[in-house]
């Protein structure tokens, strides 16, 4: 649920953008949004997505059974479309029509990704949130 929606319930074109880019995350990983515990050190699939994309690990997100049928290059720039979706302000995210070009047109130029929406770090049972509206500290059992 795109950030804005969550905390303020404000809904726009953007929401839906927020989505197709945790849609997208999931299909390449194999992986879902709320399964925390394949997300190494972090409470969701947008924190480790980005973690591994920081690192220039990005490869590790992709699902083993997309191998070797997979392209590198085609992957890395479906998990930066994805990670541009899932961006925390909705002002950063781009449009519907820019994703279609996007995904069409590989020789587009895209910009680099700030870190995703509910980017959260699990630390032992403790949660650090670096989300929206999120000041606060959330202990999970």
């Amino acid at each position: 649920m795109a950030p804005e929606y969550a905390s303020d319930g404000l809904y726009s074109m953007k929401s839906d953008i927020f989505s197709f880019g945790v849609l997208t995350l999931e299909i390449l990983s194999g992986k879902s949004n709320s399964g925390s515990h394949e997300c190494g050190e972090f409470f969701n699939l947008l924190g480790y997505a980005w973690q591994l994309w920081e690192e220039g690990r990005w490869i590790e997100l992709v699902d083993a059974s997309l191998f070797p049928s997979c392209h590198s290059a085609e992957m890395m720039r479906c998990i930066k479309i994805a990670l541009l979706c899932v961006q925390e302000s909705a002002v950063d995210r781009p449009t519907t029509l820019d994703v279609v070009a996007m995904l069409r047109s590989k020789s587009t130029v895209l910009r680099e990704p700030k870190h995703p929406a509910y980017f959260n770090i699990r630390e032992g049972c403790v949660v650090r949130s670096t989300g929206i509206h999120s000041s606060s500290v959330i202990v999970t059992r």
